[in-house]
C-alpha cells in the first residue's frame, strides 16, 4: 500500500528541472506526478514515476543527489470537502502530515493525495479502518 517516489535535489537556476525531466525522458522513465518546492538556492522535486529503481539510477548517474521517500496515495472524491473528510480522520487520530501534493486523473471523478507521514505505516492503517482509499504503489507507477 505504500509508494516509492524519488526526491531530487536541484539547484535553483534555469534548467535544473529541464536537465532531470531530458534524462528521465532519454531513460523512457514516465513521471506520474510531480511537486517542486524551492528555496532561494535550491529546490526539492519530488516524483512518482512508472519505474522506481531505474530513475534512481539514472539520475544518480547524471550527477544529481536523490533519495527515495515512503508516501501514501489516498483516493479522494474530486467535490467540495473530499479532502477536509480525510482530514478529519487524520486529525482524530493525531497523524501527522509532513506534506502532501495531488492530482486528477478526470475532472469530476477521484483525485489523488500524495502524502507524507511521520508514520506511514499507522496512518494506511487507520485510513482503512475508516474505508477510506489507499492506492497500491504498482497501481499508481501505471497510471
Amino acid at each position: 500500500m505504500k509508494v516509492e517516489q524519488i526526491s531530487v535535489f536541484l539547484e535553483n537556476k534555469p534548467g535544473s528541472l529541464e536537465h532531470v525531466t531530458r534524462v528521465l525522458k532519454d531513460a523512457n522513465i514516465n513521471i506520474r506526478t510531480l511537486s517542486l518546492a524551492d528555496t532561494s538556492d535550491f529546490g526539492i522535486l519530488r516524483l512518482i514515476v512508472n519505474d522506481v529503481d531505474s530513475a534512481n539510477r539514472v539520475l544518480k548517474e547524471s550527477g544529481f543527489s536523490v533519495s527515495r521517500t515512503t508516501v501514501v496515495a489516498v483516493e479522494v472524491p474530486d467535490r467540495p470537502g473530499g479532502l477536509h473528510g480525510i482530514l478529519e480522520v487524520i486529525l482524530a487520530n493525531q497523524i501527522n502530515i509532513e506534506y502532501l501534493y495531488a492530482f486528477v486523473e478526470k475532472s469530476g471523478q477521484n483525485a489523488v493525495i500524495i502524502f507524507r507521514f511521520d508514520d506511514p505505516d499507522n496512518a494506511i492503517r487507520v485510513l482503512l479502518d475508516n474505508k477510506l482509499t489507499v492506492i497500491s504503489g504498482n497501481k499508481i507507477y501505471a497510471l
